[in-house]
């Protein structure tokens, strides 16, 4: 029965600065991760990846009719800002092919699942949390005509009403499922400067509870891959598919200093050229002072670290458990071993002043960073942060922008084009500062010196993309709305379509079971209530 069941990954197009600017583009392993399982169980799996040209939505349209697929799987990496753009594709597809079930996963649907299928009766269920198995689980009940409500981790919508079974079980073995690497041509994906390149992921979650961000939450327990396997698949990647950047989108690869040197000496043993890039935290930087010998010589070339402020009144209220100290070292210890320190910087936690601004400035100069990526801070609705900033005015309505890129928060005394000032101006001032220059044209090491030239490239373009869209398009404006109003609004739009709509499941049976469920009239009480997660 699976053999004769075509599903369809669809990665759609994104707004984003990050995905519009840069001529590089990377595949979209969430969607490659659920495709490994599906096609060891014998599904026929496509993947069309319509961020790529991108694709406009009449071709979008247009390419998953001529696939005719059973299933069309959607989900994005920016999974808020990605949102609207797929509720708009779901309705086209659904309008074109009424028959195919249009199954939606990630971050997003994950905590808005009752919003999104309430407000899009196109999307027939919404995968909460990991895909892999709930995925796989899911489409074999709906290929052979099952009960979907026996599946956990899905929602769903059934006599005008919405439900979520019970929350699936972390996935404890990572390896059990495989990435379906045969769906790409490999040679179309590109990172650091034009080098093939593929994201990965050694080890998933976070144990750290900051309150704007919330990896915990989403994937509840962190966990890592086999070091040796995962560094034998990243050698097999170079070997027969010559990748040549290996980009982590783990939050926190560095978490076990154990299976992090596991994994270091095993892809050293492999003897290939890989460049590795990822984030950590600094003190995880610190404290393997004594093996960034092993980064290096695996291949780590960058690392970003989430410096986010240097207040300690701020970082304790964002329970940043970090010191400008530690931070620091990091940068410090990180150059001694030719691995070029990113510091990511965030404005906009609290009402910040002028004198906040340029204090933040003559600290980052202290840090001495070989690069800078400054962020606004962005409140989404299931991070403990949103509640601490839920009365300030909401100044960018639009959520497509909510990539921590465009302003979303008003500061208080602080106008728009004054904190662009700063934002802009701060980046400048350390990117063009002597020390950054040398470091840019001058190093020693050829692949530090590329690894600071392309950064120059490619921000300069997004620098310039920024400063354009506040002049000429998507400008911060008064709304009138405190945060809180914007989403109370957001919330009630998204709910009034299911009021009497009844929408079937194509292939389910009327009167489906609904045991162990949520009901919609249980909103906010079910169990993902009060979880956080990052976009």
């Amino acid at each position: 029965m699976t053999r004769n069941a075509k599903i369809l990954l669809l990665n759609p197009p994104h707004t984003a600065i990050g995905s519009r600017v840069p001529d590089d583009h990377l595949p979209p392993l969430g969607l490659l991760a659920i495709g490994g399982p599906l096609l060891d169980a014998g599904f026929a799996v496509e993947l069309l990846d319509a961020d790529y040209d991108p694709l406009s939505p009449q071709e979008i349209v247009r390419r998953v009719r001529a696939a005719a697929p059973r299933i069309v799987m959607v989900g994005h990496a920016g999974s808020s800002t990605a949102h609207a753009t797929i509720l708009e594709l779901a309705t086209r597809i659904k309008a074109a092919l009424p028959d195919v079930c249009i199954v939606y996963g990630g971050v997003h649907p994950t905590y808005h699942w009752r919003e999104t299928l309430s407000q899009c009766p196109a999307i027939d269920l919404v995968v909460r949390g990991e895909g892999e198995r709930t995925a796989l689980l899911l489409a074999r009940a709906i290929v052979s005509h099952g009960l979907v409500a026996t599946v956990p981790g899905i929602a769903y919508r059934q006599d005008g009403r919405v439900w979520a079974t019970r929350q699936a079980k972390p996935i404890a073995n990572l390896d059990d499922y495989r990435v379906a690497w045969e769906l790409i041509d490999f040679a179309r994906y590109s990172y650091w400067g034009g080098r093939r390149a593929v994201v990965v992921q050694f080890s998933r979650g976070c144990p750290y509870l900051c309150s704007y961000c919330g990896q915990r939450g989403f994937w509840r327990s962190w966990r890592h891959r086999d070091p040796v396997r995962f560094a034998r698949e990243l050698a097999w990647l170079h070997r027969e598919h010559g990748v040549e950047v290996i980009n982590f989108a783990d939050e926190l690869p560095t978490a076990s200093r154990a299976a992090w040197q596991a994994f270091l000496e095993a892809l050293i043993a492999e003897n290939v050229n890989l460049t590795l890039v990822g984030s950590t935290r600094a003190g995880d930087i610190v404290r393997d002072a004594d093996i960034l010998h092993l980064y290096r010589r695996a291949g780590v070339i960058r690392f970003l670290l989430g410096i986010e402020s240097y207040d300690a009144a701020t970082l304790k209220a964002i329970g940043k458990d970090a010191s400008p100290r530690e931070d620091a070292e990091a940068i410090r210890l990180l150059r001694r071993h030719g691995i070029v320190s990113m510091a990511t910087y965030v404005v906009g936690f609290g009402a910040e002043t002028d004198g906040d601004y340029w204090r933040s400035l003559k600290h980052l100069l202290r840090y001495d960073p070989d690069q800078i990526q400054l962020l606004y801070a962005t409140p989404h609705r299931w991070t403990r942060f949103f509640e601490t900033v839920a009365q300030r005015e909401v100044v960018q309505t639009d959520t497509r922008l909510w990539d921590y890129k465009h302003q979303v928060l008003a500061t208080p005394g602080m106008p728009p084009w004054r904190l662009l000032l700063w934002v802009k101006g701060i980046e400048v001032a350390l990117q063009l500062r002597p020390r950054a220059l040398l470091r840019t044209y001058f190093s020693r090491d050829p692949e530090f010196r590329h690894a600071m030239r392309w950064y120059v490239q490619m921000g300069r373009r997004v620098w310039l993309r920024e400063v354009g869209e506040f002049l000429f398009g998507a400008r911060p404006r008064a709304s009138g709305q405190s945060l809180a109003e914007f989403e109370r609004r957001q919330r009630e739009s998204a709910l009034r379509p299911a009021v009497g709509a009844t929408v079937v499941l194509p292939g389910a049976p009327s009167g489906m079971p609904v045991a162990r469920a949520v009901p919609l009239s249980r909103a906010g009480s079910g169990p993902l209530a009060g979880r956080a997660v990052s976009t």
